[in-house]
């Protein structure tokens, strides 16, 4: 079966499921057929998916995976070896990566969910939480739907929860709730810094080494980037001083990319950049 034929079967199938996808008028071609699919997968609700559509769905991921290209930790020097940064403590165990979070095999990626957790239903959307979902696979959501059900509430701001990874080359998916900007004076920075702390305890918890996290909260709910990067990195600095495991913060934008190089100096001329890639945290 090409992959063409592929992603034609996993049309059928979603369109199959809801009647109201009767008159939907497919594309012609392969890039057309493509969209269409994630816009399905984007917009379905959680429930039973036949083991047929699992079988097609996670070889087309796994294929365009790799196409994407993997990025092995190993690849992305820790800041210790590219600077001797005096100002940052245990910059042997951080680093940084500006690319696609997608692309990264570690232990657990972390995602900016909303309160749901269920993840992004606007088809095609660029927040990171619809790139995630979408890159995972629809058994992604159906096991954050079984979580809230037996949670039986929204997950609170600065809660974190932890699911397979599915077909994202991370073995693993934390969530975690960021707060929505209102000034600063509404407990913002202590919300900010509870998901940075909830994730990584979380992470120690299912014994994972090697954890990579957007900058949360910097996108479409407000968090001023330059704000947000110092959260980060303080609050990752202080965790590492009692654990033993290995963090990269990664960047999608180029604004915050040059708040990174004023706060890390000539480091960010040498550190690894990975393909340019624009989303929403």
């Amino acid at each position: 079966m090409t992959r063409e034929e592929r992603v034609d079967c996993l049309i059928a199938y979603l369109k199959k499921e809801n009647s109201g996808y009767d008159t939907l008028q497919e594309p012609y071609d392969y890039e057309g057929k493509r969209r269409l699919l994630r816009i399905l997968m984007n917009v379905r609700f959680p429930m039973e998916i036949s083991e047929e559509y699992v079988v097609m769905q996670d070889a087309l991921l796994r294929e365009e995976a790799e196409e994407k290209g993997i990025v092995e930790l190993e690849d992305i020097s820790p800041i210790g070896e590219l600077y001797p940064c005096t100002t940052i403590k245990n910059v042997e165990k951080m680093s940084l990566w500006r690319g696609d979070i997608t692309r990264l095999s570690v232990d657990a990626i972390v995602n900016a969910a909303n309160s749901q957790l269920l993840g992004c239903f606007v088809p095609c959307h660029g927040c990171i939480d619809n790139v995630i979902h979408s890159a995972a696979g629809v058994e992604l959501r159906n096991e954050c739907a079984q979580i809230m059900e037996l949670q039986g509430h929204e997950e609170p701001t600065g809660k974190a929860k932890i699911t397979k990874g599915y077909n994202l080359p991370a073995k693993h998916v934390i969530h975690t709730v960021g707060p929505i900007w209102r000034g600063g004076n509404h407990g913002e920075r202590q919300l900010l810094i509870a998901c940075y702390r909830s994730s990584l305890e979380l992470a120690v918890a299912h014994h994972c080494k090697s954890v990579a996290f957007p900058l949360i909260s910097s996108g479409v709910y407000g968090y001023p980037k330059d704000q947000a990067l110092k959260v980060a990195v303080e609050t990752i600095e202080d965790f590492l001083l009692e654990h033993d495991m290995e963090v990269t913060l990664v960047i999608f934008d180029q604004e915050t990319w040059y708040l990174a190089k004023e706060k890390f100096g000539e480091l960010m001329d040498t550190i690894h950049i990975g393909k340019e890639t624009y989303y929403d945290q």
